[in-house]
């Protein structure tokens, strides 16, 4: 599957550039944003004035992805960013700025210029991350104007190929009477990966051994390797590895089957009704970044969540497009809202902390 955008001299559109290369502001933004104010420069709530806002995009897009490369959350970035740069007619730039589960990309964003060159996409962390650290240097209804959901991707348990339960009947007995012996990979601490695996953990009762690791891809690349016993992690990053036998799946964590693993039972005909959980994508900006900038770039993800390669290719990896009414700011502001509330408590109790 490429997700490089292939373009044609005579289109208006330019390609979707991965890496690094010529970047518009991360770090340094925030201190360009308060030279250009002290010089009154950037005047007007937002920091791009009504002039800059009319005419934007002028230049190319930055967007954020708080974890590595090649992993699920990257994959839904590279994935909607082809024809989001189509719609908006001009490149999008597609940085990972990896560590503190996703906090570091975020905090960064939420300081950089709000003129919508830099856009965060992030995942059921943000909603999270309020309960794990105690010094977050962002709040993300305060810090952020949400942009729109991008996709919900089911999430399924694996385990290494060579795991002794053969269905997830036979691994909720296994866990039951082997759970000091088993290891559980994540991304790390608030990677959706470790929620999910902390859900799992609560519904059966138990305590695994969590084995954390710095993104998923090295994660999945030791429990194919056998190097730990079982993991908790989204379709976008399992589902090739499913279908060629490399890992072992037991279960999807949504209340019906997936389209490209239909053999796959759900964790509620397995018997687990309440291990349910699905890893949202959204896109942010800073808080001040102008209304009429939110609604364009709402627009093109809108038109991009109806571009049927993005349709094909998510089906493939086992999710969907969010539907257009929840493409929006107004609906990914009231999701993100209930999210915290609801990730919270569970948290708390679980006792769990990244700081």
């Amino acid at each position: 599957m490429s997700l490089h955008h292939l373009t044609d001299p005579g289109a208006r559109t330019r390609p979707v550039r991965h890496g690094l290369g010529r970047l518009p502001r991360l770090a340094g933004l925030a201190v360009a944003s308060l030279l250009l104010s002290a010089c009154g420069g950037a005047g007007g709530a937002g920091g791009g004035g009504d002039e800059a806002a009319a005419g934007f995009p002028e230049d190319d897009i930055t967007f954020v992805v708080p974890f590595s490369a090649g992993g699920p959350t990257d994959t839904v970035t590279r994935l909607v960013a082809e024809p989001m740069s189509e719609e908006l007619g001009v490149s999008i730039v597609v940085q990972n700025v990896e560590g503190a589960g996703g906090t570091i990309a975020a905090g960064e964003v939420a300081a950089a210029n709000p003129d919508g060159y830099t856009v965060l996409m992030h995942h059921i962390g943000m909603s999270t991350a309020p309960s794990l650290y105690a010094d977050l240097p962002y709040a993300p209804l305060e810090d952020f104007k949400t942009v729109g959901l991008v996709t919900t991707v089911p999430m399924t348990i694996v385990a290494r190929p060579d795991f002794e339960p053969q269905t997830m009947e036979e691994l909720v007995i296994y866990l039951e009477e082997n759970a000091g012996d088993v290891t559980l990979a994540n991304a790390g601490v608030g990677a959706a990966s470790q929620l999910c695996g902390l859900l799992l953990q609560e519904a059966l009762g138990v305590e695994l051994t969590e084995v954390a690791y710095e993104g998923t891809g090295p994660a999945l690349t030791d429990l194919v390797g056998g190097q730990v016993d079982l993991m908790c992690d989204q379709t976008t990053n399992t589902t090739g590895q499913i279908q060629a036998g490399e890992i072992k799946a037991y279960a999807v964590t949504t209340p019906e089957r997936v389209d490209s693993l239909p053999d796959l039972p759900t964790t509620e005909e397995a018997g687990l009704p309440d291990l349910q959980v699905g890893v949202w994508h959204g896109l942010y900006v800073p808080a001040e970044t102008p209304d009429e900038v939110v609604t364009t770039l709402s627009e093109a993800l809108q038109a991009a969540l109806g571009d049927q390669n993005v349709i094909d290719q998510l089906a493939e990896l086992g999710s969907e497009p969010a539907p257009e009414e929840d493409a929006t700011p107004e609906a990914h502001t009231e999701q993100l809202t209930s999210q915290i509330d609801l990730w919270q408590p569970i948290i708390e109790e679980a006792g769990v902390a990244a700081d």
